[in-house]
């Protein structure tokens, strides 16, 4: 799956001094034994010759999933739920890898940590987008895949 990531990585021509994935909270990482984010951005940074640095972000607290949340509750959800590592983020590009986007509300919180760590620039790139959920919280009727 990260071939695809790959060959659209390469088409951008985004300048990128460090890929990392987004991190996932410990008892979710707990959970599961890995980090599926990992298995995409770290291809990515072998295939292109850049520096991979999962822990240059990382969670400060656990949210609940985002499953069933509209994009406002999404948002509010994981504001602050993220840290950049600032030592090594000044000054430096990076490329988030995210494994489904939906609202795009964890990158982008990911992202402004990156920001706030005096990043130079943030970039992002997720495998798959799932149909947007209705600002009520509703469920989409789009069909997956279609």
């Amino acid at each position: 799956m990260a071939q695809h990531l790959i060959t659209l990585f390469k088409q951008q021509n985004w300048q990128v001094d460090v890929i990392a994935p987004i991190p996932l909270g410990k008892e979710r990482s707990e959970e599961r034994g890995y980090n599926q984010s990992h298995f995409l951005a770290l291809p990515i940074a072998l295939s292109c010759g850049i520096t991979y640095k999962p822990n240059i972000v990382k969670r400060t607290r656990n949210t609940p999933s985002q499953v069933g949340l509209n994009t406002h509750e999404r948002l509010q959800n994981v504001q602050g739920a993220f840290w950049g590592d600032a030592q090594y983020l000044k000054g430096k590009s990076v490329l988030l890898v995210d494994d489904v986007t939906t609202t795009g509300a964890t990158i982008q919180a990911c992202a402004e940590a990156c920001h706030s760590a005096l990043a130079a620039n943030v970039y992002g790139l997720t495998l798959a987008r799932t149909p947007l959920a209705h600002s009520t919280g509703q469920k989409s009727n789009i069909p997956l895949g279609g």
